[in-house]
């Protein structure tokens, strides 16, 4: 699998031009709707019927329900990955403050795994555009997982029936499962089939909108056109900003300081 989609990420300049794509196309298939209407009143002298009115409400229903669920899914999830951050964060302090329950002799590497550890936490979401970083980046983390939780258990073990074994192994397990939380979380996203539909319906309606636009006025109505191309288009931007929260102009970097603060809390690194 690529690294890339496991964060979640895109290009941003990449997404923008799709938009702007949509936002040309939204405006051509309107043209062509309204192209194709006055050839049908030219043709038939009579307007739209009621049956063909009902059609463009359901298309239109359709669509407003498919951006909804969209929109109210990908907010979901944004929030979701936002309280996953401050969940990991707590952890890492929980457990590090739980490193004292262990023999002094012991303490001076399991604080520097647990820097280690944060370090490499904050620095696997900080160039996420770049496969090859996310994946050296990840494997870093595991290599430095399995380097504490082994030193963490050979601490414990030194002090059989010490509080160490009963909060600090639970806790330095429960920040482990956070952060695999985290990894399915920055995954998670709806199947491309759903951008496609939406894209797909908008272009229809357009043509709907269009022919019934040319039953009224038959001269062009641009600031319609162009509000009714940028309300979908700037819609659809917004929906893929929040399913991608790493780039665009709705991120969660701002949340990363959450976990800087706990990693500031240990001090500099020894090593």
């Amino acid at each position: 699998m690529n690294f890339v989609s496991w964060f979640g990420v895109g290009d941003e300049t990449l997404t923008i031009a799709v938009i702007g794509a949509l936002f040309l196309a939204i405006i051509v298939c309107l043209e062509l709707g309204r192209r194709l209407g006055k050839r049908s009143l030219d043709r038939n002298d009579v307007g739209g019927s009621s049956s063909a009115g009902a059609i463009d409400a359901a298309m239109f229903a359709l669509l407003g329900l498919l951006i909804a669920f969209t929109f109210s899914g990908a907010a979901m999830r944004f929030e979701e990955r936002r309280v996953l951050i401050r969940d990991e964060a707590n952890a890492v302090g929980t457990a590090y403050l739980r490193v004292d329950l262990v023999r002094p002799e012991d303490q001076p590497v399991l604080r520097q795994n647990f820097r280690d550890y944060a370090d490499a936490r904050l620095d696997a979401y900080q160039n996420v555009t770049d496969p090859a970083a996310i994946a050296a980046q990840l494997a870093k983390i595991a290599k430095i997982q399995k380097e504490l939780w082994r030193n963490a258990v050979a601490a414990a073990a030194a002090q059989q029936g010490s509080q160490a074994t009963i909060l600090l192994i639970p806790a330095i397990n429960e920040m482990f499962d956070i952060a695999t939380s985290r990894m399915v979380a920055v995954q998670t996203h709806p199947p491309l089939v759903v951008y496609v539909m939406l894209g797909f319906l908008a272009l229809a309606c357009s043509m709907t909108a269009g022919f019934g636009m040319a039953s009224g006025n038959r001269r062009r109505e641009w600031l319609h056109v162009l509000a009714f191309a940028a309300s979908i288009s700037l819609t659809l931007y917004v929906i893929i900003d929040l399913e991608y929260p790493r780039i665009g102009l709705v991120t969660i970097s701002h949340a990363d300081a959450i976990l800087r603060d706990a990693r500031d809390a240990m001090g500099p690194a020894t090593r």
